[in-house]
């Protein structure tokens, strides 16, 4: 990803998102609006599952961890 001719590397773009995740809850908990709060972790928690569900972790074998 470019940004103004620069490039982002991986751990720049989680620290910025951790960031932005940390000023929502910020913001959420400092409004007092804990009920979307509560809805956010439920939705956050319902796509992690799903992307352990469908990952295809029965075909990682071990050359794929010794490559990268």
């Amino acid at each position: 990803m470019t940004l103004l001719g620069r490039k982002i590397g991986r751990r720049s773009i989680a620290l910025i998102t951790c960031g932005v995740v940390a000023a929502v809850c910020g913001t959420l908990i400092a409004f007092e609006q804990i009920p979307i709060l509560y809805l956010l972790a439920t939705l956050s928690l319902v796509v992690l599952l799903l992307i352990v569900a469908f990952s295809d972790l029965e075909n990682v074998g071990r050359d794929m961890i010794d490559e990268s």
